[in-house]
Order: C-alpha cells, then sequence, then structure tokens
C-alpha cells in the first residue's frame, strides 16, 4: 500500500463529498430539507423523520444496502440521498437496487393495495458525469415507450446529480453554487453563493467539524477503516485478482471468460471488472482502494 494513502485526512479538511461529513451534516432533518428545497427548487413539507447510514435488509440471505440520509416528509413523501465521490460503473443499477430495498421498508405486512406505497425520491449525488451529457441533473421517470408523453405515474422518482455539470443556464444558480460547494466546503464559497440556504448549511458543517464528539467518531471509523484493510491475506488476495483480471482485460476476453478462467464466482469478478475498466489507467492498489470504498457503501 502507498504510503501516502495512510495518512487521515484532518475531519476540519473534508469536503461534503466525503461520506462521513456528508452523513453528520445531513442527520439534520433541518439540514437535509434545506438541500432538498436546493435540488427541488421549491420548499420542501417538514420532515417526520431523518435517518443517517439506516441499512436495509429484507433476509440474511439477500444483500443488504447501507444508505446515507432518508428522509420522510409531512405528506409522507420518501427522500433519500447518496453521496458518490468515487467513480462507479454501477450506480443506475444501484439506484434500481435502492429502490426496490426501499419500498419493501414500506408497507406493512399483510397490506393489499400498492397505491399506499409512498411517493419516493433517490438521489444519487456524484462527483463525476454518469451520463457524459454535461448535465449537473438528470432526472428519470418511467415513460411509455410508444406513448412518451405517457408516464407509468408509480411514484418513484431517481435523480442523479453532477457536480461538474456545464449547462448553468438550464438550471437555478443556487443549485450550481450547491453542487460546486459540495467539492469545495470552505466559508468563501459559502459566502460567494449569496444562498441563505447554503450558509445554512454551512453553519452547520462548521459545527460538526468543531464537534470533539464528532471527531472521535470520525476517528474510530477511519481507524476502523484502516486496519480491515491491513489484513495482508484479503488484501494480498485481491491485489492478485486485481493483477490477472487487468491482464485478462488486455487481452480482450470477456467478463464471463476471466470469472471461468479464475474459478471465480462471476459475483466476485464482477464489481473489480467494472472498476478496472471505468479506471484503465489506475494500478493494483488505486482499483483495491475504489473497491474498498465502495465496499462501504453497504
Amino acid at each position: 500500500m502507498k504510503k501516502q494513502k495512510k495518512n487521515m485526512v484532518p475531519l476540519q479538511d473534508l469536503n461534503l463529498t466525503s461520506r462521513f461529513l456528508y452523513d453528520e451534516v445531513m442527520e439534520s432533518s433541518e439540514i437535509h430539507r434545506e438541500a432538498l428545497s436546493i435540488i427541488f427548487g421549491r420548499e420542501i413539507p417538514f420532515f417526520n423523520q431523518t435517518e443517517s447510514e439506516k441499512e436495509l435488509r429484507i433476509s440474511p440471505t439477500i444483500r443488504s444496502i447501507r444508505m446515507d440520509v432518508i428522509s420522510i416528509d409531512e405528506e409522507d413523501i420518501v427522500y433519500n440521498s447518496e453521496m458518490n465521490a468515487e467513480r462507479k460503473t454501477d450506480l443506475a443499477k444501484r439506484s434500481r437496487y435502492y429502490q426496490a430495498l426501499l419500498d419493501t421498508n414500506l408497507l406493512e405486512p399483510g397490506i393489499p393495495n400498492y397505491n399506499l406505497l409512498n411517493q419516493s425520491y433517490i438521489i444519487l449525488i456524484t462527483c463525476f458525469d454518469l451520463f457524459g451529457l454535461g448535465k449537473y441533473q438528470y432526472t428519470f421517470e418511467p415513460i411509455c415507450k410508444e406513448t412518451p408523453d405517457l408516464k407509468l405515474e408509480d411514484g418513484a422518482t431517481r435523480i442523479f446529480l453532477n457536480t461538474r455539470g456545464k449547462n448553468d443556464d438550464e438550471v437555478s444558480k443556487e443549485l450550481v453554487d450547491f453542487l460546486h460547494y459540495l467539492e469545495d466546503t470552505t466559508d468563501e464559497r459559502a459566502a460567494a453563493s449569496g444562498s441563505e440556504r447554503i450558509q445554512k448549511i454551512h453553519e452547520r458543517v462548521r459545527k460538526v467539524k468543531l464537534s470533539e464528539e464528532i471527531g472521535v467518531k470520525y476517528m474510530q471509523a477511519w481507524e476502523e477503516k484502516y486496519y480491515e484493510r491491513q489484513d495482508g491475506r484479503e488484501e494480498g488476495k485481491y491485489l492478485t485478482l486485481i493483477a490477472m483480471i487487468q491482464k485478462k482485460i488486455q487481452k480482450g476476453k470477456s467478463l464471463e471468460h476471466i470469472a471461468d478462467e479464475l474459478e471465480e464466482n462471476i459475483s466476485v469478478i464482477e464489481p473489480l471488472y467494472g472498476l478496472i475498466l471505468a479506471n484503465p489507467d489506475a494500478d493494483e492498489e488505486d482499483i483495491l482502494d475504489l473497491f474498498a470504498d465502495e465496499e462501504d457503501d453497504y
């Protein structure tokens, strides 16, 4: 492992693209509401409930997920916002899985009427343009292929936000300022925005960074992650596996062929395969770091 990657970034230096800081800041119902009001360009109703780092699981045999922040407003609309600083190739299908597990937790057993499912929004914030069209915001709702004006109206909306968009004239200045602020969470950036909402969010950021209790929590979380990564046997295994997958990709072999030749389950190979394709210039340790960050999402 490269030495510089062992160094912990001080809590004071984190931007809101850090999942730790994002979760701590947005754990405040008031602040999560301010952020969502910026995203939707309207006042969001007051929240009845906000949870951060909520684990969703429907069975011990089904893969669980840990959602960053979930809020439910007084109209029973559900909002889930997720921070994704590192480039990942599976975010579209990940959002589908999030939606599925979220829905299974919204209806109590025995309720036969699916019309009682809450309206929900899953919002994935990225520091890269997943779709490559230069948009700050991509909003997806199911429509009829044969009649595009016909919406399915199932109450589920997925929104992808890109901090590095280019279409400033198509979205609100406040949203652009907010997305830039996420990557540069400083006093100067907050003040320059001229947005009262962003300044309220920044007040919360400053409070979190000055909290001794949260500072200890951050240190403990970092140390736990660090020592988990120092398990030499597991790390060595993955470094070797990554190196072999890289060589086979260079030879033009498919995911299925690689899994077969390495005699590994395709579910083990697929996430590494996707990261290598998305980061062709990264070495084994870089891929391992990205993989570890991705594993932390669950």
